[in-house]
């Protein structure tokens, strides 16, 4: 009896999984969310984050990301209209942090791991451009790494895919690290990002979010 309630009680465990994800990630209006876990528990901005904007920022937006989430396809373009309008004056940073969703997205871990490559062989610049170009050809195919690393301005794709194939510990525990960030602060599915302004609590959008209700939460952090 056991055995033949197991594969009906998997079914039943992954559609669930499926359905948080997808709930999570729908488009919401700008709030501060009360039950999502402990946002306190944000790991700091350091060094070894991916970066887009001023470092020095007044506001992080720190993002946890699924190369294959359609709604964070959308967000990611919503977050680079704000960081070309509220971060132009370096008082808005965005960063990105990693948080495959490998139980409903297959290539997702092998999507972050060649982001993270990207960024150890070519740099900040050349992982933000690949992190576009991943989420334009949305469901990107692995077989495309090469491809997709050459636009990146990246001409020794052989390094990469080095890199790639090494399976590095350390870039495997930064996706790991992410991930359990992700998890400690109560992200369940993705997007899932905080505003941090030092001295004030952090702000969650959980969700992908439109622009506008971006920059209203933006606008009352930078008050």
């Amino acid at each position: 009896m056991r055995s033949s309630l197991t594969i009906p009680l998997a079914i039943i465990f992954g559609g669930i999984v499926i359905a948080t994800a997808i709930y999570v990630s729908m488009p919401k209006k700008p709030s501060v969310d009360s039950n999502a876990g402990n946002p306190a528990l944000v790991r700091p901005v350091g060094v070894n984050d991916h970066i887009l904007g001023n470092p020095a920022a007044k506001v992080m937006i720190v993002e946890y990301s699924d190369f294959d989430c359609e709604f964070c396809k959308d967000f990611h373009e919503t977050l680079h209209q704000v960081i070309a309008s509220e971060g132009a004056d370096g008082d808005v940073a965005w960063v990105f942090r990693q948080f495959p969703l490998s139980e409903i997205h297959p290539n997702a871990l092998s999507h972050a791991k060649a982001a993270e490559c990207i960024a150890q062989v070519g740099g900040n610049d050349a992982f933000w451009k690949f992190a576009d170009t991943l989420f334009a050809s949305q469901p990107a195919n692995p077989a495309h790494y090469g491809e997709f690393a050459r636009s990146t301005g990246i001409l020794g794709t052989d390094v990469f895919a080095s890199c790639y194939a090494s399976a590095s510990t350390t870039l495997s525990a930064h996706i790991s690290a992410d991930r359990q960030n992700a998890l400690d602060v109560g992200a369940i599915g993705t997007p899932y990002s905080l505003i941090l302004v030092t001295g004030k609590p952090p702000v969650v959008m959980n969700g992908a979010y439109s622009y506008e209700a971006v920059k209203q939460l933006v606008d009352q952090a930078l008050q």
